[in-house]
């Protein structure tokens, strides 16, 4: 009897986690996965205290022109403060924030760049600590 691996003989492996923080305490994280043959990463984002399932079955993909990002908002505070989002590269993009409210920002360089909202790329941040409360370093 022959078998054939639908994954063509990749397996997808836990990464790394991104804690996001706002003044040294967790507002959740974002786990990642990555491909091994492919070096493909799968991101999800974990609130504290929020129980909800997702409404997809698998790992989430992204589109390859899409980077996995994390908006994060300059008024907000607290847990609604961020985002899991798949930015584009150049122009004007939308996402839901985590009031499931429609948020239209512009990004130049895979960066949000709104008086609003900023934004850091999860590739430059695996295994880190990442502050929201201050975002000054990211301008």
């Amino acid at each position: 009897m022959t078998t054939s691996d639908p994954t063509g003989g990749d397996k997808v492996v836990y990464f790394g986690v991104i804690n996001v923080n706002e003044y040294g305490r967790t507002l959740g994280s974002v786990d990642i996965w990555r491909s091994l043959l492919t070096k493909e990463m799968f991101c999800e984002e974990k609130r504290l205290g929020i129980l909800e399932i997702v409404d997809y079955i698998g790992m989430p993909r992204i589109d390859k022109d899409k980077k996995w990002a994390v908006a994060v908002s300059r008024k907000r505070k607290g847990h609604l403060r961020w985002r899991l989002v798949k930015l584009i590269k150049e122009g004007q993009f939308s996402f839901t924030d985590a009031d499931d409210k429609a948020i239209e920002v512009n990004v130049k360089d895979f960066q949000i760049t709104d008086p609003e909202w900023w934004s850091f790329l999860v590739e430059e941040n695996v295994n880190r600590n990442k502050e929201v409360a201050d975002d000054n370093a990211t301008r």
